[in-house]
């Protein structure tokens, strides 16, 4: 059963007004993406993949080696593990696009007393503005978990028409052992792929530039 946290700190507009229908995306065979650089102690070199989904309306990354951990046989460093990520979107003239919505899965083992944060943001390269979302955990907890982060449609933050730009995703885990005893116990956090299902999706809106 999934520890799911809702998303608060990006759902900017509860009360906005009715957004317009969806721009249907550009067809399927002209969008790619792939990525160019993946940062951080959370996805060593080869360790994050991305993979589009056949509608181009979402994309998948999954990562290998993405745990923060506290305690037992850890290392003082491992108490926080971040990913930069640059995507390369190659998209179709007429097109722009934003991230409307990511759901981040993984695993984590809380000791009674610890905690662990999972932070996401997202921007295009070469912009300042920055959409984050934080969502917390404490244990005890011993699960799956998951976390949404959703952007009204108005507050949607687009790719600016006829220019190409990476999209950074930067994501971070943090753990805490609070008032857990370090010298008995190890608590951690996790973001991977050893589970098919453990992956964060992406989902992309589409707009049409004037």
């Amino acid at each position: 059963m999934f520890h799911a946290v809702t998303a608060g700190a990006m759902l900017l507009s509860s009360l906005a007004a009715p957004a317009a229908p969806p721009v249907p995306p550009p067809p399927p065979n002209e969008v790619t993406i792939s990525v160019v650089t993946a940062n951080g102690s959370g996805c060593p070199d080869g360790s994050a993949a991305v993979d589009v989904s056949p509608d181009r309306k979402a994309f998948t990354v999954t990562y290998s080696e993405y745990m923060a951990q506290v305690g037992v046989g850890t290392k003082p460093t491992d108490f926080r593990k971040n990913c930069q990520l640059a995507l390369d979107v190659n998209i179709p003239q007429g097109f722009t696009y934003a991230i409307a919505e990511a759901d981040y899965r993984g695993f984590a083992s809380l000791a009674r007393g610890a905690t662990a944060t999972q932070v996401a943001g997202y921007y295009f390269q070469g912009n300042s503005q920055t959409a984050r979302a934080s969502h917390p955990f404490r244990g005890p907890m011993e699960d799956n978990w998951q976390t949404k982060d959703a952007v009204a449609m108005t507050a949607l933050v687009f790719e600016k028409c006829g220019e190409q730009r990476h999209l950074n995703i930067n994501t971070e885990l943090r753990v805490s052992a609070g008032s857990s005893n370090k010298k008995t116990t190890t608590s951690f956090m996790s973001m991977d792929s050893t589970d098919a299902a453990f992956s964060t999706v992406y989902q992309i809106a589409w707009k049409r530039c004037p």
